[in-house]
C-alpha cells in the first residue's frame, strides 16, 4: 500500500520474510494448529513493514514466530489469496482495503474472529460488526502527488483537483496504476466515480486519457520508476511529475532522505484524495488459527498501532494511538477526501473496472 523501508531476510525463490528470530519454531515453515506449530504466517502485499523489536516482543509474549509472505500489490495479493483459499498460504491476510473488501468477503476468504481490543477501534473504521470477519488496521488517503522541484523549474502551478488534471498544461504529466491490478489505482478510479457520479466518471477518464495519462501495473513501478519526485524516480531520471500515491508519501521522502531536507520534495493535490481503510482477517482453512488470532490481536494493540505509521506510512485506527509529528507536518490526512459506501463499491466495482479497462487500456 505505501512507501516502506525495511530490513528483511528473503527465503530464496519464495519471497518469505522472517521478521524476527525470537520464539520457537517447528521448523517446517507452516502454521499447524493440530501439529502444535509455533509459527504463524501473515500473507500481505509488498508494503508490509514493522519494527523488529516490536515483533520480537510479540513473539516472546505469545510464543509464536512470525513469518510474512509478501505477494505483490494489494490487488494482486487479494486475488491470489482468493484463488488459494482452500489451501491458504498462511493464517492471516493483511492488506485488503475498502475498495476490495466485498470481493474478499463474498468469496469466503475469512473466518469470524473478534480481535481483542476491537472496542478501541475508532467507530468510523468499523465494518462487518455482526460477523467480525475482518479487523480494521490502518487508514490512508490515495491522492495525486506532485514533484515540487519540477513544477518550480517549469514555472507551473501544481494541480489541486481532479478537474485540474485534465487541463492542457498538465498533458502527459500523470502516471497512475491499473485499476484492475492495483489498490491505489482502484482507489483513484473510485475517487473519480465519487466525484463525478456513476455516469460522469467515464467522461472524465476520456478527458484524462486524451490528456496523456500513463497507466502502469502497480504502485512500485508508478512511484519508484515513473515519478520524477521520488528518490527512485530521480535516480531513474523519470519524467512524470504527477503520480497517484498517498497523502503520507511526502513525509516518507523526508524521513528516508540523507541528509534530511527541511521540507518535503513532494506535495499532495488535496482535491484528488480518496480515503482507504485496510483490514486483516483470519484466513478460512488457516492451519494455525490460534496463532492467527493472537496475531490479529497484536495488529490492533497499542504497541503495533504506535509503531505502524513510520513503517508503513499509514494512519492508525486505534483510539489514542500516536501519530508522528512528521505526518502532521509533511503529510496530514486530507480534510475532505472522497469516500464511498462499501455497499456501493460492492455493487459497482467490477463493472466500473471492466468499463475503465475498455475505456482507458484499449
Amino acid at each position: 500500500m505505501s512507501i516502506t523501508k525495511k530490513v528483511t531476510i528473503l527465503a530464496a525463490g519464495l519471497g518469505l520474510v522472517t521478521l524476527s528470530a525470537c520464539g520457537s519454531s517447528d521448523g517446517d515453515g507452516q502454521g499447524s494448529g493440530s501439529g502444535g506449530s509455533k509459527t504463524v504466517t501473515l500473507v500481505s502485499h509488498n508494503s508490509w513493514a514493522a519494527s523488529k523489536d516490536v515483533v520480537a516482543a510479540f513473539e516472546k509474549q505469545s510464543g509464536y514466530k512470525v513469518r510474512v509472505l509478501e505477494d505483490g500489490d494489494a490487488g494482486q495479493a487479494v486475488n491470489k489469496a482468493i484463488l488459494t483459499k482452500d489451501n491458504p498460504q498462511g493464517d492471516v491476510f493483511f492488506g485488503v482495503d475498502n475498495t476490495l473488501l466485498s470481493r474478499a468477503l463474498d468469496n469466503g476468504l475469512f473466518q469470524p474472529y473478534e480481535a481483542k481490543g476491537s472496542d478501541l477501534i475508532l467507530p468510523e473504521y468499523r465494518v462487518d460488526e455482526d460477523k467480525h470477519r475482518v479487523t480494521p488496521v490502518d487508514t490512508g488517503d490515495v491522492c495525486v502527488n506532485y514533484d515540487k522541484k519540477w513544477f518550480g523549474e517549469h514555472g507551473l502551478t501544481p494541480p489541486k483537483t481532479f478537474d485540474d488534471l485534465v487541463k492542457p498544461e498538465y498533458k502527459n504529466l500523470l502516471v497512475t496504476e491499473n485499476a484492475s491490478t492495483s489498490s491505489p489505482g482502484l482507489g483513484f478510479l473510485l475517487g473519480t466515480a465519487a466525484k463525478y457520479g456513476d455516469e460522469g466518471w467515464q467522461d472524465y477518464w476520456k478527458k484524462l486519457k486524451a490528456n496523456g495519462v500513463k497507466v502502469v501495473d502497480g504502485w512500485e513501478q508508478a512511484y519508484n520508476e515513473e515519478f520524477s519526485g521520488s528518490a527512485g524516480g530521480r535516480k531513474a531520471k523519470a519524467d512524470r511529475p504527477l503520480v497517484v500515491s498517498y497523502a503520507s508519501s511526502p513525509p516518507a521522502e523526508v524521513i528516508y532522505a540523507d541528509p534530511k531536507p527541511d521540507t518535503a520534495p513532494t506535495g499532495v493535490a488535496e482535491g484528488t484524495c480518496f480515503r482507504q481503510v485496510e483490514y486483516a482477517g483470519l484466513l478460512s482453512n488457516a492451519k494455525n488459527p490460534e496463532g492467527g488470532k493472537a496475531l490479529l490481536d497484536f495488529l490492533i494493540s497499542k504497541e503495533f498501532q504506535d509503531d505502524m505509521p513510520l513503517n508503513m506510512f499509514v494512519y492508525p485506527v486505534r483510539e489514542g494511538a500516536r501519530v508522528p509529528e512528521e505526518f502532521t507536518k509533511f503529510g496530514p490526512q486530507a480534510k475532505d477526501p472522497e469516500t464511498m459506501d462499501p455497499a456501493k463499491i460492492a455493487d459497482h466495482r467490477d463493472q466500473w473496472v471492466k468499463s475503465w479497462t475498455s475505456l482507458v487500456l484499449k
